[in-house]
């Protein structure tokens, strides 16, 4: 799919931001916090959706409510130039938070939240047979502190 290149400004970085502090914020109250016309958020909105800048809006919740969830990093080998496809399906599993290229010895650095550790052990599985993983290495993350 061929989207519109649009390049954000200083305006579309702040949206986001918002938008990472309260992703349920009305149009009315981020028109309000960046001192814009309620239309001009939309329109922004819109923009970065389409632009595939915005791909989304989640929820966050306390640690306590999830404290069940069982969360972890995956670090991941890529076997020759196989990156952009392991990125594709990668995004497809949505127990992965968050994805990141890296350097080093790991081509790239999944989050991972599981609802459970049966949940954890299918992702885990499901990420070892995307072809072009070669190898890959799994933290659980214990605590914060």
């Amino acid at each position: 799919m061929n989207r519109p290149h649009y390049i954000p400004d200083d305006l579309d970085r702040q949206l986001i931001a918002q938008l990472r502090i309260d992703g349920r914020a009305s149009l009315s109250k981020l028109a309000e916090l960046l001192d814009v016309a309620r239309g001009t958020v939309q329109n922004r909105l819109d923009r970065l959706q389409e632009s595939g800048i915005l791909l989304g809006f989640t929820v966050r919740v306390r640690e306590e409510f999830d404290s069940q969830s069982v969360q972890a990093i995956m670090m991941i080998e890529v076997t020759g130039k196989a990156t952009g496809q392991v990125i594709r399906k990668l995004r497809g599993i949505a127990e992965i938070n968050s994805l990141h290229t890296t350097n080093g010895n790991w081509d790239l650095v999944a989050q991972i939240r599981a609802a459970n550790l049966g949940e954890f052990d299918r992702v885990l599985r499901e990420v070892r047979m995307i072809e072009g993983v070669s190898n890959s290495e799994t933290s659980l993350l214990l605590s914060s502190v």
